[in-house]
């Protein structure tokens, strides 16, 4: 086995940072939605539309940025990223209005997607293949932790100081971060490139099906995750009738065990020595677990509905870095960046449509219907899951 050199640990706690201070941007204007909502009579699905700004922009420029770290290294894609959503929520605090905080939420997302492939390449790219599961699933904590952070600053910011001083938790993180990223990341080593393997029989797309699969699944599974991130918190105080501090806490308690569980997830494909099958049987968990919340609600259960919802948003965050993982290594080094670019896409694509979508099936049909047909997306996700892993060579 491959021994795992001590700056790859260094390089794992920097991408983890820089992913997490971008999710913290990409998330705050969904923790603003319970004061648009309640307090300025926002329409819920507008409000949705605006939360989703960010995860709109981000869907725009994955790929190019995929394309970028694979041609010039992660160091300065992340770096550069990372300072441009720093300039993008300065904007937003600046200038006042709605309009304004849609578009500069645009701006930071497609800013922020710097984050996603070229981190991913950085960990994987430093670790070797019997240890990437951990690592990825420590670096896949990102995504919970800085919902996690953002759940439980923003809105209280919000409530006490107002919109403007709540987006400067997420200009003051990304500022610092990329200081730090430009500071200290180093690109992993890379093999050179053999003449055979240059052109297009190199395309992993072209090999199987297994990376198309894969980025369906991960379609399927992001619609409850980005359900619970977006509605949870709102569904918590308005329906369930929780305390709005306390409801802050559950969201980001939920988020924070969410992220412990992507390490578990990690080390467990990695000692099963499959990611797809681990990725078949979260599918599964979260058809399972969605019907939950609704049952409880309807049940008007509230200390189920907060068991249901933790266990729901668990569940919902876990496929993460199985996928993520899985694509990296039958993409190999030379397709990674743009591999993980169309991964994040297709993922940020579907979840632009659940803040509105979602928001309108919740007017139309309430909170526990609405979760409930959520449900059908991991069920659908289960017969795609591919039979066995595929690597890369390189």
């Amino acid at each position: 086995m491959a021994k795992t050199r001590p700056k790859a640990w260094l390089m794992l706690a920097l991408g983890l940072s820089a992913q997490t201070v971008g999710t913290v941007f990409v998330n705050t204007p969904a923790f603003l939605i319970p004061l648009l909502h309640q307090q300025d009579g926002v329409p819920l699905a507008q409000a949705g539309l605006l939360a989703s700004a960010p995860t709109v922009g981000t869907a725009l420029t994955l790929i190019a940025w995929g394309a970028l770290a694979d041609r010039y290294g992660e160091r300065w894609v992340i770096t550069a990223g990372l300072a441009l959503t720093a300039l993008a929520a300065l904007g937003a605090v600046v200038v006042p209005g709605y309009v304004a905080l849609g578009l500069f939420g645009l701006a930071g997302g497609m800013a922020s997607a710097s984050c996603n492939a070229a981190s991913g390449r950085l960990v994987v790219g430093w670790f070797p293949r019997h240890q990437r599961g951990l690592a990825m699933g420590i670096r896949q904590m990102a995504v919970p932790l800085g919902t996690a952070i953002a759940a439980l600053t923003v809105p209280t910011v919000a409530d006490t100081s107002g919109i403007g001083p709540a987006l400067m938790v997420p200009l003051v993180l990304t500022a610092a971060a990329a200081v730090s990223c430009g500071l200290w990341i180093s690109d992993p080593p890379r093999a050179a490139v053999p003449a055979d393997l240059a052109g297009r029989a190199a395309n992993p797309y072209r090999a199987s099906s297994f990376l198309w699969r894969i980025h369906a699944v991960s379609i399927l599974l992001v619609v409850p995750q980005l359900t619970l991130t977006i509605f949870g918190l709102v569904w918590l105080i308005a329906d369930v009738r929780l305390d709005s501090v306390l409801a802050g806490v559950i969201v980001g308690g939920a988020q924070l065990v969410g992220a412990l569980g992507r390490i578990v997830v990690g080390v467990w494909s990695d000692r099963l020595g499959s990611r797809v099958r681990l990725l078949r049987w979260v599918a599964v968990a979260g058809l399972v677990t969605m019907p939950l919340i609704t049952l409880a609600d309807a049940m008007s259960l509230q200390a189920a509905a907060a068991v249901a919802f933790v266990l729901a948003t668990v569940v919902s965050v876990a496929d993460n870095g199985l996928a993520f993982t899985s694509v990296a290594e039958a993409a190999g080094p030379r397709w990674s960046g743009k591999a993980l670019g169309t991964q994040n896409t297709g993922q940020f694509l579907a979840a632009a449509g659940v803040g509105p979508g979602v928001g309108a099936l919740v007017g139309l049909l309430g909170y526990p219907l609405a979760f409930l047909i959520v449900a059908a997306a991991p069920l659908a996700a289960i017969p795609l899951v591919p039979g066995q892993d595929v690597h890369a060579e390189g």
